[in-house]
């Protein structure tokens, strides 16, 4: 019975307590719910700025870019409507809207129609194809056309955080925020044949259809690439032609209608891996398999060989034996994606490069005279 009532006691007397504790706590409560009222009559919600890394403002960022980007609309054949993205860039003096070629490839009454609502013709001055790149000029009045400054995209780091403004399915001046995830890939179009659109950098920065043309911008507000492409069904997995290739072209499409300045090699390859290595008694499980030579091309002329026998690996079939392409210049190729993007990048038609190859477990440097892209 001493029992019953002790524990009856100390449960009334904890409960006591506990309840004193639970009063107090309702009070401070109380007293701060005071304070951030008086907080907010004291201090306009419209002052107040939403901050992100490196004391970035998204909200004043988009402000300040939103006015230079348009959207771009057309007609193809089967009159079929075309819409996409692009933004307005100042080339010595001129002031021109930078876009995808595969927005504007093939149409007619075109126009591009800024924040505001203006709407104005365009004119496609120049494309490449090959850099999914377009220039327009537009009877827009100078007003209107706020430029964007280009930063060099070499700067640009896996992990850099990125800002993508367009127009996805016609839901005008859209912003979407996201990362470099990867730098350096490739994009296959069926526009340019056989050939791969190369140096592309990868973004988790959300993009849709009607996104492409739109800058995609750093924390300053300056372009470092164009949005061009989405992978269908996947979720934060797109991609944008760099600004350096943009910094590059733009002088010569303005002026001339066309780039016509890619290097070329003449070759398909595979992506060397253990099972190939494996098959092709080889330590190698990195590099460029050669599996096919455009006759009398530029590697056909360095005397690379291709290779001549099927294996069938565990995603498809694979032509082995042939050289596999370890560096160029000095520098390590992991993959085509490296091969395409270093040839993009850092080369020109008629430079010579070295490649190192294996063949025969051989290790040798064979030097290349690069060739031309053919016109599309």
């Amino acid at each position: 019975m001493a029992l019953v009532v002790g524990l009856l006691v100390g449960g009334i007397t904890g409960y006591l307590i506990t309840r004193q504790e639970i009063n107090r706590l309702q009070n401070q409560v109380s007293d701060l719910q005071d304070q951030i009222s008086l907080l907010r009559e004291n201090i306009p919600l419209e002052n107040i700025t939403y901050i992100v890394g490196d004391n970035t403002s998204l909200s004043n960022l988009y402000e300040n870019v939103n006015d230079s980007v348009v959207v771009i609309e057309g007609v193809i054949p089967q009159n079929v409507f075309v819409q996409g993205s692009g933004f307005v860039y100042d080339i010595n003096g001129r002031r021109v809207i930078v876009t995808n070629f595969h927005v504007v490839n093939g149409a007619t009454n075109i126009t591009v129609t800024f924040i505001d609502g203006n709407s104005y013709p365009a004119t496609v001055l120049g494309s490449d194809a090959y850099a999914d790149l377009a220039a327009l000029s537009t009877e827009a009045p100078d007003s209107e056309l706020m430029p964007l400054k280009i930063a060099s995209s070499k700067t640009l780091r896996v992990g850099d955080p990125v800002v993508a403004i367009g127009n996805p399915f016609g839901l005008v001046g859209s912003m979407t925020v996201g990362i470099v995830s990867q730098l350096g890939r490739t994009l296959n179009e069926s526009t340019i044949g056989n050939f791969s659109i190369a140096n592309i950098i990868q973004t988790s920065a959300p993009i849709n259809p009607g996104n492409s043309g739109g800058p995609l911008l750093n924390y300053l507000g300056q372009v470092v690439g164009i949005t061009a492409a989405i992978v269908s069904n996947s979720q934060g997995l797109g991609f944008a032609i760099p600004s350096e290739t943009i910094l590059r072209e733009i002088g010569s499409l303005v002026e001339t209608g066309s780039y016509t300045k890619h290097s070329y090699l003449g070759i398909v390859g595979s992506d060397m891996d253990y099972e190939i290595a494996q098959a092709m008694g080889t330590d190698f499980t990195y590099g460029v398999l050669l599996t096919q030579l455009s006759s009398g091309g530029p590697a056909d002329k360095a005397g690379l060989r291709a290779g001549t026998t099927q294996f069938q690996t565990s995603t498809g079939t694979v032509t082995i034996g042939g050289d596999i392409v370890i560096a160029v210049d000095g520098v390590r190729i992991i993959n085509s994606d490296e091969l395409l993007s270093y040839i993009e990048s850092s080369t020109l038609p008629g430079q010579t490069i070295n490649m190192t190859i294996v063949r025969d477990n051989q290790t040798m440097t064979i030097p290349l005279v690069l060739g031309t892209r053919p016109p599309v």
